[in-house]
């Protein structure tokens, strides 16, 4: 795979992927499912596209029933379009998959989406958060209503999701919290997004610790430069051209080389004793945590 991508750019967030070029990749065929999920229901935030979507497709393949949310008026058609997929893999066993429109930066959508998830399926065996924004922007022009909107976004969201979700879970149960190569590297441009997911890191580890007598895991996935709809909605055309040319690898990551962490967190059979871990599909960028 080569470094780089065409120059593009998107003026509204949160990005759209069936407009990209080229379309990020959420599946591969050398991805062999082995039912690692079978019976467990899960629900995904910014399921739509991206990451998302490559962990909502793999999570059905491997025998989970799926629920995702997106963002209603700017990913329908994404969204629609992963809901199909999810029916197409979709086993014998799971249930119908679910998709959910909603704000998750404000507590009562969080509590919403969760009764919905629980109305539909019953229960929640592995909880997802991965939707997120993030802007280039420098300390002389933060604005504090953008600034606390990509808080809520970005963390807000997860603790009020893990609070509803948790009356829901069960020993054996798993959370599992996206943050980035930023919060260990740092980011010059992404000043808001990179504070974001330090406390991505912070609130995994605390709450792996709150929740480790309860049987429920708590661990995180901190993926470098991956090609998703975030990085064409945020980033100008020139860092397009060069987008992930700063790993070791020459190349960002796709979304299917990313979700195959999520699955190993959310099964017990393989992951059993981990909690308050972050795993770091990035490329070989070196972040001694």
């Amino acid at each position: 795979m080569a470094s780089g991508f065409p120059p593009q750019k998107q003026e509204t967030q949160p990005g759209i992927q069936h407009v990209m070029d080229p379309t990020p990749q959420f599946s591969s065929p050398n991805y062999k499912p082995s039912n690692k999920l079978q019976g467990k229901v899960a629900l995904v935030t910014g399921g739509d596209s991206g990451i998302g979507k490559a962990v909502c497709h793999c999570y059905a393949l491997e025998g989970a029933s799926v629920a995702f949310t997106y963002v209603k008026g700017r990913e329908d058609k994404d969204a629609d379009e992963t809901l199909r997929l999810l029916h197409e893999v979709r086993t014998r066993e799971a249930k119908e998959p679910i998709m959910i429109a909603t704000d998750l930066g404000f507590e009562e959508n969080c509590k919403r989406v969760v009764e919905e998830v629980v109305n539909a399926f019953g229960r929640i065996d592995v909880l997802v958060n991965c939707a997120a924004e993030q802007h280039e922007v420098s300390i002389e022009d933060i604005d504090e209503a953008r600034l606390e909107r990509v808080f809520r976004t970005n963390i807000f969201s997860q603790f009020f999701l893990a609070k509803y979700a948790l009356k829901h879970m069960k020993e054996g149960s798993s959370i599992i919290n996206t943050t980035s190569v930023v919060a260990y590297a740092g980011s010059s441009s992404l000043l808001e997004y990179a504070s974001t997911k330090g406390a991505v890191v912070a609130f995994t580890r605390g709450l792996a610790l709150q929740l480790a007598t309860k049987g429920i895991r708590v661990n995180g996935v901190a993926p470098g430069p991956v090609w998703t709809p975030l990085i064409t909605a945020s980033f100008s055309e020139e860092a397009i051209k060069q987008f992930g040319s700063e790993t070791p690898m020459k190349r960002a990551a796709q979304p299917v080389e990313v979700a195959p962490s999520y699955v190993f967190l959310a099964c017990n059979d393989c992951s059993s004793y981990y909690t308050g871990q972050i795993l770091h599909p990035n490329g070989g960028l070196i972040v001694n945590a």
